[in-house]
């Protein structure tokens, strides 16, 4: 069932459809349909920060082939090519962009304090709104890097309890 429609900013005439899983009958919700859950309060407002990871060749952006990069400090809200090197910000920026054109209340980005980490800021008003918008934020980021042959991973300490971690 269509609950949200954004404009796909990559494609012409495009359009990005969130739908609820319901079972045949198209009333009933389906067991995995959390959304329906949702007690919606259109004047509840929401704030995401949306933590992440780019991975490639299965190690994060930025790490090298062997161990770890330099401890955390320089790379929370860096700048410059050893902090946050050369592709990260391009992507983090065309995902804010994209964001912005699909008409998702994106508020902001930051590097984060591992090599490799990144977040963005996602505001709702409106339990469902906020939740789709995330969703749908997360979507754009995981489709937008897939040409840099990057992965995204949301797991808030992928390395372990290590020093190189949010």
């Amino acid at each position: 069932k269509p609950v949200a429609i954004y404009p796909d900013p990559a494609r012409t005439n495009g359009a990005l459809v969130m739908c609820e899983v319901m079972m045949p009958d198209g009333v009933t919700p389906h067991a995995s349909n959390a959304r329906a859950t949702i007690l919606d309060d259109e004047d509840a407002w929401f704030g995401f920060e949306q933590e992440y990871f780019f991975y490639q060749n299965g190690r994060p952006l930025g790490f090298p082939e062997q161990g770890y990069p330099a401890p955390q400090g320089p790379y929370y809200t860096g700048v410059g090519y050893s902090n946050v090197g050369d592709v990260a910000r391009e992507i983090v920026e065309e995902h804010l962009d994209l964001c912005l054109a699909a008409g998702i209340n994106h508020e902001g980005i930051n590097a984060e304090v591992a090599k490799g980490q990144w977040e963005f800021q996602i505001f709702g008003k409106g339990s469902k709104k906020a939740a789709d918008q995330i969703w749908m934020a997360r979507y754009l980021l995981q489709r937008l890097t897939e040409k840099y042959g990057i992965d995204i991973e949301y797991h808030c300490k992928p390395l372990g309890d290590t020093d190189w971690n949010g």
